[in-house]
């Protein structure tokens, strides 16, 4: 059986499930830009923030059709949490290495995580 081809650089397309090598730990700009930032609104949301994100959703059920005036000092102080850990070097770190055991897994096995939602 012939090897198969593909237009993919090595890197991208090697490893047992053809996905890319899961040993492999650079970061394409879509990683850096778009894919690690969501990772950290996600779980600055849903770990670091969870006071602030209770009391905005309870002011804008509260408020109903009048929230964007009613809720503006719940919503800045969820602003100025996510931003906080947004900024936070530690942070970052620790979600890019969880994205990285992420995506190696999904490279090692073609299972991909299944998304969470709240």
């Amino acid at each position: 059986m012939a090897a198969e081809k593909s237009v993919l650089p090595p890197t991208f397309s090697a490893g047992p499930k053809g996905l890319g090598d899961p040993d492999d730990r650079r970061l394409r700009k879509v990683e850096i830009d778009v894919m690690i930032p969501k990772l950290i609104r996600e779980k600055a949301k849903q770990e670091k923030c969870i006071e602030e994100v209770a009391q905005f959703e309870k002011c804008c059920k509260d408020a109903s059709l009048l929230m964007v005036v009613k809720c503006r000092s719940p919503n800045a102080a969820l602003k100025d949490c996510l931003s906080n850990w947004y900024n936070n070097e530690e942070f970052k770190k620790i979600c890019t290495e969880e994205y990285l055991k992420e995506r190696s897994e999904y490279r090692r096995t073609g299972v991909k995580k299944a998304i969470r939602r709240a």
